[in-house]
């Protein structure tokens, strides 16, 4: 699936903040089945993409977890399951059906958001989010990338191992029989960091690239750190005061103000190549347009009526979900990218070759 990268952040940030605007686990369920098509079409190409089908499946196991903790300690509602005794603590009281659906809605609307950026990492190769970054900040996004692809790395690799070590008889039948598994997992990880760190030292990672002095470059960086302090301080003070707003606009618009002059210096003074930039095609323009039309929906939904998208179980409201048909087919938009991948595959493809007829 090679889209541009802007279109994939927008398929991500879109259908992330609509799963953050609502608890309806219809909705969530549309967007779950968004996701996992997104993630399977894309997952048949990418080399990670078996460590990140161990993430989801993590964060699914997590997620049935949060069901029965949440219908533990939730003692709410009229259709009752079971009672424990009164006297346990925590634990004690009825355990109803309202808890146990909430915690299952409130989970997966967890479990969604680790879908969508385990499909978006799958999909796209982090390289091509740090192109995305500012000159000023492709440093952090250089790290912040292998941050994000140590996870599912490691997967993959207590797999193999895992595989391996079946392979030579060994059976794992409980967790005292995880040492074979253990310790070649950590020897792995540290020969692939410390051949990291080496290949981007040989590579120059970290060194100075740039124009600026010793004194420039100490006054922005405590410019820096004064916009950050700034920053700080004025969302306490918004946080914690409930009067005195426009002088805590005004350290907030001067934060802004010092991080957007020193980023900004910094980054005129930053040089970064570019090689093979991706082309805007038709595909990421219907991709991109379908998510900010399903985020439109809404955001208008969530403005017109504030408690058309929340879902509460609990007595006096009512236990099934209530459903907004415009906007299950507005989510279904966030399928787009597994449709297309799915349309334009039977065209490229290449024809199978012909046997040679054999001479009578």
């Amino acid at each position: 699936m090679k889209q541009h990268p802007l279109a994939w952040v927008a398929w991500v940030c879109g259908a992330a903040v609509c799963s953050l605007l609502t608890r309806n686990p219809l909705y969530q369920v549309i967007l779950t089945l968004s996701a996992w098509l997104v993630l399977v079409v894309a997952g048949g190409s990418s080399p990670l993409s078996g460590g990140w089908m161990g993430v989801v499946r993590l964060g699914a196991l997590i997620w049935v977890i949060t069901i029965p903790f949440n219908a533990l300690m939730l003692h709410q509602g009229n259709t009752v399951l079971f009672s424990l005794p009164a006297n346990w603590p925590l634990v004690g009281g009825n355990i109803t059906l309202e808890a146990v659906i909430y915690g299952a809605s409130a989970g997966l609307a967890i479990w969604v958001l680790l879908l969508l950026f385990s499909a978006l990492n799958t999909a796209m190769d982090a390289s091509e989010l740090i192109r995305l970054a500012p000159p000023v900040f492709y440093q952090a996004g250089i790290i912040t990338s292998i941050g994000l692809t140590f996870v599912p790395q490691m997967v993959k690799s207590s797999q193999e191992i895992r595989e391996a070590q079946r392979v030579r008889g060994h059976h794992f039948r409980s967790w005292r029989d995880l040492l074979p598994l253990v310790i070649p997992l950590l020897t792995t990880s540290l020969e692939r960091a410390m051949e990291l760190a080496e290949s981007m030292e040989a590579r120059g990672f970290g060194g100075e690239t740039n124009d600026l002095s010793t004194r420039r470059r100490l006054y922005l960086s405590l410019l820096i750190l004064l916009g950050l302090g700034l920053l700080l301080t004025g969302a306490a003070l918004g946080l914690w005061l409930q009067q005195g707003a426009w002088w805590t606009g005004m350290i907030l618009i001067c934060a802004v103000g010092c991080l957007a002059y020193a980023f900004t210096a910094l980054a005129q003074h930053s040089k970064r190549s570019h090689y093979s930039r991706r082309r805007w095609t038709w595909n990421d323009t219907l991709i991109s347009a379908g998510s900010l039309a399903a985020l439109s929906v809404m955001i208008v939904v969530r403005v017109t009526d504030n408690l058309a998208l929340t879902y509460y179980p609990f007595p006096p409201n009512a236990l099934l979900p209530a459903f907004n048909p415009w906007v299950g087919l507005a989510l279904v938009l966030y399928a787009l990218p597994g449709l297309v991948s799915i349309l334009r595959e039977p065209f490229s493809r290449p024809e199978p070759m012909r046997e040679p007829e054999a001479e009578p």
